[in-house]
């Protein structure tokens, strides 16, 4: 994901659509990013959700429901229109191990060399994640089991995982949340990308905390721009994260006017990539959520 020595560039992860949307109309929503250059596009995967179908004779079928068109698929359209690197997303959550291999294997055939491994979230109602019985429970185990694929299949992966300067919500202080992250990197990690923030202090606290427990792979700030009112109590909830008083204040400000708020969002966005460019960040890994607007205006104002 990374080559060294290049200048400062932007990464982008986007969201598999709603099945019944053609390939074109996906190709068509990411090509005005793609001037930019973006050094790799990331899919996130999402696990199989079930709904339990009642029968004749008083009993229920369970049923899976899959309503994103698969990132396998999302990534083999990319690579047929776009010379960009593709970073499926590997989860634990729902998969057992041998369908992680099959996974791999697929990646390995189309020349995927750079993945996500993820936990994932849990279903719908459940207050804690359950592993799958035939699965890993930890991004750790799923790290761990791509370079056991190499060693038996050959391939070399890139793998990429998660961080959380503010620290994972499940994660009881934020010491043992990187602790967790280091197991992460010594099972054979290669870079970081980290959750959404939006104060830039918190992630240079973050990277300076894992540079003093022996974490040396590089970290990767990850960035999105509010975008309506409503998310600033929503990302909170949502993602276990803070945002500035300032920022929030200046949302309060702009009222009803929804274009006002857009634009703080994206003036915002602006000026945390610019600060971290100039502290040296590598790249930076943006999260489009499917909307590719104010995405536009932030790499024109930054890259």
């Amino acid at each position: 994901m990374l080559r060294s020595g290049a200048a400062p560039f932007p990464s982008l992860e986007i969201v598999p659509p709603m099945t019944g949307i053609r390939k074109e109309e996906l190709l068509e929503s990411i090509a005005p990013l793609m001037e930019f250059a973006p050094r790799y596009i990331n899919v996130t995967t999402h696990r199989d959700e079930f709904r339990f179908e009642p029968q004749g004779d008083g009993t229920f079928i369970r049923r899976v429901v899959r309503n994103r068109v698969s990132a396998v698929a999302v990534c083999a359209a990319i690579q047929s229109r776009y010379a960009v690197e593709v970073v499926p997303h590997l989860i634990c959550a729902g998969t057992p191990a041998h369908e992680t291999e099959a996974l791999l294997q697929d990646f390995k055939f189309m020349g995927i060399e750079n993945v996500m491994a993820l936990r994932g979230d849990s279903l719908t109602g459940e207050k804690r994640f359950t592993p799958d019985p035939a699965g890993y429970a930890h991004a750790s185990e799923l790290v761990a089991a791509i370079r056991r694929f190499e060693q038996d299949n050959g391939g070399d992966f890139c793998i990429g995982v998660g961080g959380y300067p503010e620290k994972h919500f499940e994660a009881a202080n934020l010491e043992t949340d990187i602790a967790f992250l280091k197991k992460k990197v010594d099972a054979g990690a290669d870079v970081i990308i980290t959750q959404m923030f939006f104060d830039n202090a918190v992630f240079y606290r973050f990277v300076d905390r894992c540079r003093e427990e022996g974490i040396t792979v590089p970290i990767l700030p990850g960035l999105k721009p509010l975008s309506t009112a409503r998310q600033v109590s929503l990302l909170p909830e949502s993602f276990s994260l803070d945002i500035p008083v300032e920022l929030t204040e200046a949302v309060r400000l702009a009222g009803d006017d929804k274009e006002a708020v857009y634009q703080i969002g994206i003036d915002w966005c602006i000026a945390q990539c610019r600060d971290l460019i100039a502290h040296g960040a590598p790249a930076v890994h943006f999260y489009t959520m499917g909307k590719s607007r104010n995405i536009v205006e932030i790499l024109k104002a930054c890259f």
